[in-house]
Formats: C-alpha cells, sequence, structure tokens
C-alpha cells in the first residue's frame, strides 16, 4: 500500500477523533473549557442559553465522527459536519483567532474528503436532477407553463 492510498483514512481519523472527543466533551464535560475572548464568550453563552443548540449540535458531531472513524456513510458523516466545520472556522476566523489552527487543519480534511467521494456529491452539485427533467418531460406544456393557458 502506498500513502496515498491511506491518505482518505488518516483523514477521517483526523476528522473523526477531535469530533468524537470534543462531541462527547458537550455531554460528559471531561475537558476544561480554555479561556475565551469576551466577544467569543458572550455568543458561546447566548447560544447555550437557547438549551437545545448544543445538544443538537453535539450529538451531530459524535454521530458523524462515529461514521468517518467506522468508514461508513462517509458522504453523509461530511454533509452533516460541513455547516458544523464552516461555523467553527467563522467563529475562531472572527471571535478567537489563537485557536484557527486546527479548525484550520479539519477544513482541510473535510475538502480533501469530499474531493475523495466526489461522486457521491456529484448529483448535489448538478443544476437539474434528474427528478426535475424526468418530471418536468412528463408534464403536459399546459400545466408545466400556467401562463400559456
Amino acid at each position: 500500500m502506498t500513502i496515498r492510498s491511506k491518505l482518505p483514512t488518516v483523514a477521517r481519523v483526523l476528522m473523526g477523533v477531535p469530533f468524537l472527543v470534543f462531541g462527547l466533551n458537550g455531554f460528559l464535560h471531561f475537558l476544561p473549557t480554555p479561556p475565551m475572548p469576551a466577544a467569543a464568550g458572550a455568543f458561546v453563552g447566548a447560544l447555550a442559553a437557547s438549551g437545545y443548540l448544543f445538544p443538537v449540535l453535539k450529538i451531530v458531531e459524535v454521530a458523524s465522527a462515529l461514521l468517518l472513524l467506522s468508514g461508513r456513510f462517509v458522504p453523509l458523516a461530511l454533509t452533516l459536519l460541513a455547516p458544523v466545520l464552516v461555523n467553527i472556522v467563522a467563529f475562531h476566523a472572527a471571535l478567537a483567532p489563537a485557536g484557527l489552527a486546527i479548525p484550520l487543519v479539519l477544513l482541510a480534511a473535510e475538502i480533501y474528503l469530499a474531493w475523495v467521494h466526489r461522486d457521491a456529491f456529484a448529483p448535489i452539485l448538478r443544476a437539474k436532477s434528474e427528478a426535475t427533467r424526468t418530471h418536468a418531460s412528463s408534464v403536459s406544456p399546459d400545466l408545466a407553463h400556467p401562463s400559456a393557458a
């Protein structure tokens, strides 16, 4: 086996372990919360005050991490983690830049794995899906364009 053939597994583990650890930490609180800049703390406090966002977020992180680590449903895990990761990167870029390195590494792993699994994402990157094309061709012209009636 070459290094190139092992790289997707390395990237999956590189993403899966931190999301598993930090996801579980959201429930078990085994890692201390580091001090944050005032604006970052206020933002996190507001999200925590909602009462629902962090539990949902941590469930998504743990479930996605387990999928990544198992190597099953990787495109689904990447899809679930994409908005989470965008927000983590944006949070650190805007409010806590000292912690930006790890999110950028995770983002690079996400992008790499999305490329590796690009065939799974190809259908959602089409302007019109096959179902849309099939439906449009099976509808009568009068129904497809109500203004023609």
